[in-house]
C-alpha cells in the first residue's frame, strides 16, 4: 500500500495473535482508516488462529466470553426485528461472514429463507451442528436473489473492498437492503483508549469506516444510505477488552463508565462505538 498520500493516524498492536505492531493511516477522501502493512490475502488466515478469537467459537470460558454471548443473545433479537421491520415480513436473506450461524438460526426461526457465507472451517462446523449450512463464497449464488444482505462486523475484514461491494450490489434485488455493522473509530471509547482500543483489532480489521466512508463507498455503486443505527452494547464489550489490552487486567468499573459515557456522548455527537448502516439498492 502506498501511504505517501495518506496521513498517519495511530499505531496499534495485535494483542490477540502475533503481537506485531501496525500503523493506521487516514484516507482523507473517504474519512477511512487503512491498516499498514496490510497482510497478504493468503496470509490473513494466520491472524485468526487463536482460541481467543471470539467470533469463531461458542466458548464461554472467561467473563468476557460470557458477556459476549449474553449480549449476543439480546442483540440477535434486536437484529432480526430490525431486518423484519425493513422488509415488512420475511424473504430471502444472505449473511456474509456468518460465523457460527447464530443470526441465521434465529432468522430461520422467523421464517426467513437463509443463506450464509463463512470461510472459517471451525465456525462452519459449529454452525452445521445448529442446522445452519454455510458456503465458502458467493460466486455460485444468483444475481438479484436476496431481499436482504447482512454483514455483522465483517466489512472491516474484507481485503478486496470494492469487489465485495460490487458483489453485494449484484446479489441484491432492486430495492433490497444491505445492513452493514462496523466499529466506529470516531467514538468516545476509541478516543479514550487510543492505541489500546479493541475496535482497531489490527491486522484483522483492515479498514475503519465513518458515516462519510460508508455513504461514499456504497454510493459509488448506486446504493443509498438511509439510516444509521447505534449499537449501544458494543461500547461496554469493547471497553472491557480495551481495559485488558491496556492494563493486562480488567477494571470493570472503569470499563462500564467508559462504555456508558461513550453512549451518552454519542447521543449528542451521533458517534457511537459501533454503527449499523442501512443501505437500499437502487
Amino acid at each position: 500500500m502506498n501511504t505517501e498520500k495518506l496521513s498517519f493516524f495511530i499505531e496499534c498492536k495485535d494483542h490477540t495473535v502475533s503481537k506485531e505492531v501496525f500503523k493506521l493511516y487516514v484516507d482523507p477522501e473517504y474519512e477511512m482508516l487503512i491498516t499498514s502493512p496490510m497482510p497478504e490475502e493468503d496470509q490473513l488466515h494466520t491472524y485468526y488462529k487463536s482460541e481467543d478469537y471470539i467470533s469463531h467459537t461458542d466458548a464461554k470460558r472467561t467473563i468476557i466470553e460470557k458477556m459476549y454471548h449474553l449480549v449476543k443473545r439480546y442483540s440477535l433479537k434486536k437484529k432480526i426485528k430490525l431486518v423484519s421491520r425493513l422488509q415488512k415480513g420475511t424473504g430471502t436473506i444472505l449473511d456474509i461472514g456468518a460465523g457460527t450461524g447464530d443470526f441465521l438460526m434465529i432468522a430461520k426461526e422467523h421464517q426467513w429463507k437463509i443463506y450464509g457465507i463463512e470461510p472459517n472451517e471451525k465456525a462452519k462446523t459449529l454452525a452445521s451442528a445448529k442446522g445452519v449450512e454455510l458456503q465458502n463464497e458467493t460466486t455460485t449464488l444468483n444475481s438479484n436473489e436476496f431481499d436482504v444482505i447482512t454483514m455483522w462486523h465483517v466489512l472491516e475484514h474484507i481485503p478486496k473492498l470494492n469487489d465485495q461491494i460490487k458483489e453485494i450490489k449484484r446479489l441484491l434485488k432492486p430495492n433490497g437492503y444491505a445492513i452493514i455493522a462496523v466499529p466506529n473509530y470516531k467514538s468516545f471509547d476509541a478516543e479514550y483508549y487510543k492505541s489500546y482500543w479493541a475496535g482497531y483489532d489490527a491486522p484483522r480489521h483492515l479498514r475503519h469506516f465513518s458515516v462519510t466512508s460508508i455513504q461514499k463507498l456504497f454510493g459509488e455503486h448506486n446504493m443509498n444510505l438511509e439510516k444509521v443505527v447505534p449499537m449501544k452494547f458494543d461500547s461496554f464489550y469493547v471497553s472491557l477488552l480495551s481495559e485488558k489490552y491496556k492494563n493486562n487486567r480488567i477494571n470493570y468499573i472503569r470499563a462500564f463508565w467508559v462504555g456508558w459515557y461513550s453512549n451518552l456522548k454519542g447521543m449528542r455527537s451521533k458517534q457511537y462505538s459501533s454503527h449499523i448502516y442501512i443501505l437500499r439498492n437502487e
